[in-house]
């Protein structure tokens, strides 16, 4: 349903006076399988122009550093290249986002925006939508059940969204048809003053925090995304349900990253998932539910919760048992800096703390494991949420959007519910090593994470 994915965001009129129709491209950073780029082409078609994407890039994006700008470039790199196939002129401008989209809107006939669920990215098209003399509209591009079609409230657990995802899931299952753009906008004089075709020297030439470097375990672009998807549909997909909490032998898609910076569609992902001759039923029903129902978990999360990045947001429960155990002797504590540096006593924990800080990655159930140990190591509960997080947004090439939020609030008890009452954690779920050596070979994932942190200094 195709409709329910376009919200007007004001009452301006179709500017028939204008060049082209403008694609502020934000969210949906590809050029395949985007609703919000068809949708701009079918505008513009319909009334005799072509289509203008532009990007605003802004160096001071909240806590993004020159891991996170270079896997973006890269991806970014690739859109422009196949948006020039398709005739359609990219332009890359340095700026506020929301300011350089009025800055091309002013020879623009209407502005089609994607869709983003943070703080900044809705004061970003709030402020378009009210300075814009054209028509704005929004589309959902990066999520298969609309947010608000999904759920008008935020939803307490898994459990209260998944059947209201499920019951809505078939008609946004749909494939997207490619539109041929009628007519070119290549030879528009319309400029960007950043030309990403080089996006390792464009990254160079950036005033952003060099302090992680880029990863070189993965690179950017939808084309590297489909990759990861048809070797994880042909090599992994086959157990998954059995198997894919297991770090020793990971058996995971690794498309987060591609997911975080739309440079694939999560229903492009679903139904090539559905499709595929490899794996069971209960194979792809997981694979679905961490894709579908998780993620737009996450999504509703920050959308209907305005302190998402707060410990105020964790539910009342957790927050009072946390309370509770507040004066609790830790176990061992360790600062900031000694966890950032892998410096623990915790074996799998330094491992797994080794391969986010080298890799930008770290396999969820290991996540999990590297979350909790961090509730019991810092010296209060709110200085653990925020350590919790300040790595995970630092590191992880995935970090700073609404699952690092939900995932770590996850961690101190949100979407969750009460267990056995413990020292320190309280109510809170418990993670321990004993556990995660009993049920996985943790040597053969400590062992993988130096290979992979080999292969990093290498490459």
């Amino acid at each position: 349903m195709y409709k329910d994915r376009i919200q007007i965001l004001n009452d301006r009129d179709f500017a028939k006076t204008g060049d082209f129709v403008l694609y502020w491209m934000q969210q949906s950073q590809r050029a395949h399988h985007n609703h919000a780029l068809e949708y701009a082409i079918s505008l513009a078609n319909d009334n005799d122009m072509g289509v203008v994407v532009c990007f605003g890039l802004t160096e001071d994006y909240p806590e993004a550093n020159a891991r996170h700008f270079g896997f973006m470039l890269q991806g970014l790199a690739e859109t422009r290249s196949h948006l020039h196939e398709r005739g359609i002129k990219f332009v890359m401008k340095k700026g506020n986002p929301s300011q350089v989209a009025l800055h091309y809107a002013k020879n623009a006939a209407a502005i089609v925006c994607d869709r983003g669920y943070l703080r900044h990215q809705r004061d970003w098209r709030e402020e378009v939508s009210k300075k814009a003399k054209q028509k704005v509209i929004q589309i959902e591009a990066d999520i298969v059940v609309p947010v608000q079609q999904a759920s008008d409230k935020r939803e307490y657990a898994a459990r209260t969204i998944r059947p209201k995802i499920h019951k809505a899931l078939e008609n946004y299952l749909e494939d997207l048809v490619a539109r041929e753009p009628q007519k070119s906008t290549l030879s528009l004089k319309v400029k960007g003053d950043l030309d990403v075709r080089k996006p390792e020297q464009l990254l160079s030439q950036l005033s952003v925090s060099n302090d992680v470097v880029v990863s070189k375990r993965f690179y950017g672009g939808t084309s590297m995304a489909r990759e990861r998807l048809q070797k994880f549909i042909l090599s992994y997909l086959d157990g998954y349900g059995d198997s894919r909490n297991d770090p020793g032998s990971p058996q995971c898609s690794e498309l987060s990253p591609y997911l975080h910076f739309g440079q694939i569609s999560p229903v492009e992902v679903a139904l090539k998932i559905q499709s595929a001759k490899n794996g069971t039923k209960k194979d792809k029903e997981a694979f679905l539910e961490e894709l579908i129902v998780r993620r737009e978990l996450a999504i509703n999360f920050v959308y209907f919760e305005k302190d998402y990045d707060s410990y105020s947001c964790l539910p009342d429960w957790a927050k009072k048992t946390l309370e509770d155990h507040r004066e609790d002797k830790r176990p061992y504590r360790y600062t900031r800096k000694e966890m950032e540096n892998s410096e623990t006593h915790d074996e799998p924990w330094n491992a797994a703390m080794q391969e986010m800080r080298e890799t930008g990655y770290m396999h969820n159930y290991m996540r999990m494991y590297w979350g909790k140990k961090i509730l019991e190591w810092t010296n209060t509960p709110e200085y653990g949420y925020s350590t919790a997080l300040y790595l995970n947004n630092k590191y992880f090439i995935d970090g700073r959007d609404p699952n690092s939020y939900t995932n770590v609030g996850w961690l101190f008890g949100l979407h969750d519910r009460a267990w056995t009452e413990r020292n320190v954690f309280g109510k809170i779920r418990y993670m321990n090593e004993k556990g995660l050596r009993r049920k996985f070979d943790i040597s053969a994932y400590i062992d993988r994470v130096a290979e992979l942190v080999e292969q990093e200094k290498e490459s």
